[in-house]
C-alpha cells in the first residue's frame, strides 16, 4: 500500500498551537508609528476580534468551528503517500512520504488558512477582504473562500506573476474576486509581496466594510494549517511508521513549513528543515531583527529573520516564496536551533521537481519544488550511510498554472544566476 486516507470525519477538530513548544518566547511586534508592544485594539482596523485573539493565544488548542470543517470537509482529509517510484529511481533505502495538499479546490495548501479567514470574517460583519498574491495561491483560495461566505475581494497580485501565471487571475476572477497587479503606483516595478501587503492594507485602512487577510507569516495563519501535520501524524501511525527522522517544507513566510512542521515540534528526535530559493535567503542569510512586514512601513514590526523591507526579489518562478521575512514563529525556532534551513537554486529546484513527476506522476508547484529537492538530498544521504531514513515532506500544491515555468526549463530559458 503507497496510499493512506483517513474517513471525513476524523479531520482535525482543534489546531495546534506551537507557542507553547517554543524553546523560548517570541517577543510581540510593535506599532509601526510608537515601537510599543501592538494590542488588540491596533489590530482591529485589520482583522476580526477572533483571529487576533488566536494571533496572541497560549493555548495548546484551539477549537476548529464547524461551518469551518464543513468546508474542509470538500477536500481534507487529504491523502498521504509513499514515493516508491522515486525511492527506486534514486536508490535509497530511505522511505520517503508526502502530504498531498494538490486536492484542494485551489490545488494547494492554502485554502487552509482562507476559510477560516473568510469565516470569521464574515461572522463579524465583514463585506470585504483585501488581500495580496505572490504566485497566486494565496489570491485563489481566498477567492474560493470568500465566494462560500458571499464577501467580496480584492486581490493586489505581484506584477511579474500577474504577467507570468494568467490563470492564476483568471480562477481569481471566476470565483468572483477583483484581482489587480501591484505595485498599483509603479507599473514599471516587478513587485513583491512586501509591496502588494502595502497597497492591500493601504486599501483595507479606508473603508468600515473591509478588513484584510494574510496567506502566511502570522500566528493564526500557521495555526490553521497545521490540519496538515496533525493528520500527517495518524496517516504516518497507519503506514507503519511511529515518527519521521526529518519534515521538510519550502518555506516563503511560513504557512506549509508551519503546518506540516509545528505538529512534530514536541518530537525532539523529530529533525525540522525549511527550504527557500537561494534568490530569497532570508531564512539562511537574512539577519533576526524587528522589520516591517510591508514595503511601506504601513504594518506592525514584527521579529523575524529578514533580509529588509525594501528587498526587492528576482522575478523567480517560485513566486510564492518571494518574501522577504518569514514568520516570527519559523525564526524563532531557526534562531533557537530547533528547525534547520536551506537554499537552492532555481534551477536544481526544477530539476528535482521534474525527476518527481516522471517517477510519482505528479507535476508540481515551483514553490513545492523546493521542499522535493531537500527531500531527494536526505535520500541521496541516506544512501550514502545505509540508513532507513523516515523522509515527510508537504507536497504543498499543483504546477498545472505554472507549466510556463517549465517551459522555460525544459527549453533551457530558465535564469539558474537568479538563485
Amino acid at each position: 500500500m503507497t496510499r493512506w486516507t483517513l474517513p471525513p470525519e476524523q479531520i482535525p477538530s482543534a489546531w495546534f498551537n506551537v507557542v507553547p513548544h517554543l524553546p523560548s518566547p517570541v517577543q510581540p511586534p510593535l506599532h509601526p508609528g510608537t515601537r510599543e508592544p501592538v494590542g488588540p485594539a491596533d489590530l482591529a482596523p485589520l482583522f476580526p476580534m477572533s483571529l487576533i485573539e488566536q494571533e496572541v493565544s497560549a493555548e495548546p488548542w484551539i477549537d476548529v468551528p464547524g461551518e469551518v470543517l464543513d468546508i474542509l470537509r470538500l477536500w481534507r482529509p487529504t491523502p498521504l503517500q509513499r514515493a516508491v517510484r522515486l525511492e527506486q529511481a534514486l536508490g535509497t533505502p530511505a522511505r520517503i512520504y508526502f502530504k498531498d495538499e494538490s486536492v484542494s479546490p485551489a490545488g494547494s495548501h492554502k485554502p487552509n488558512a482562507a476559510v477560516p479567514q473568510a469565516f470569521y470574517n464574515a461572522r463579524e460583519g465583514i463585506r470585504r477582504l483585501t488581500t495580496e498574491t505572490g504566485a497566486g495561491q494565496w489570491g485563489t483560495s481566498l477567492a474560493f473562500a470568500a465566494a462560500q461566505f458571499d464577501l467580496e475581494l480584492k486581490v493586489y497580485m505581484v506584477r511579474a506573476s500577474f504577467g507570468q501565471k494568467p490563470y492564476r487571475r483568471i480562477a481569481i476572477e471566476t470565483w468572483g474576486g477583483e484581482v489587480v497587479p501591484s505595485p498599483v503606483d509603479e507599473p514599471d516595478h516587478p513587485g513583491s509581496l512586501g509591496a502588494a501587503i502595502s497597497d492591500a492594507v493601504r486599501d483595507c485602512v479606508g473603508r468600515d466594510d473591509t478588513h484584510y487577510a494574510l496567506g502566511s507569516v502570522l500566528n493564526h495563519v500557521l495555526l490553521h494549517q497545521t490540519v496538515v501535520g496533525l493528520e500527517a501524524r495518524e496517516q504516518l501511525g497507519l503506514a507503519g511508521e511511529t515518527l519521521p527522522d526529518v519534515v521538510i517544507g519550502s518555506c516563503g513566510g511560513g504557512s506549509n513549513l508551519g503546518g506540516i512542521t509545528f505538529p512534530f515540534v514536541p518530537d525532539e528526535s523529530v529533525r525540522l528543515l525549511a527550504v527557500e530559493p537561494l534568490s530569497c535567503p532570508t531564512l539562511t542569510q537574512g539577519r533576526y531583527d524587528y522589520d516591517f512586514g510591508d514595503t511601506a512601513g504601513l504594518t506592525p514590526l514584527m521579529p523575524m529573520y529578514t533580509l529588509g523591507h525594501d528587498f526587492v526579489p528576482p522575478s523567480i518562478h517560485a513566486g510564492g516564496l518571494r518574501y522577504h521575512g518569514d514568520s516570527p514563529l519559523v525564526s524563532s525556532l531557526v534562531k533557537d536551533g530547533r528547525m534547520e534551513a536551506a537554499a537552492y537554486p532555481q534551477g536544481k529546484v526544477f530539476e528535482a521537481a521534474v525527476q518527481f513527476a516522471r517517477s510519482e506522476g505528479k507535476i508540481p508547484a515551483p514553490e513545492t519544488g523546493h521542499a522535493i529537492a531537500a527531500a531527494i538530498d536526505e535520500a541521496l544521504a541516506a544512501k550514502e550511510t545505509g540508513e532507513e531514513r523516515v523522509i515527510l515532506f508537504n507536497y504543498s500544491g499543483h504546477g498545472f498554472l505554472d507549466l510556463a515555468a517549465y517551459d522555460d526549463y525544459n527549453n533551457g530559458r530558465l535564469d539558474d544566476e537568479m538563485g
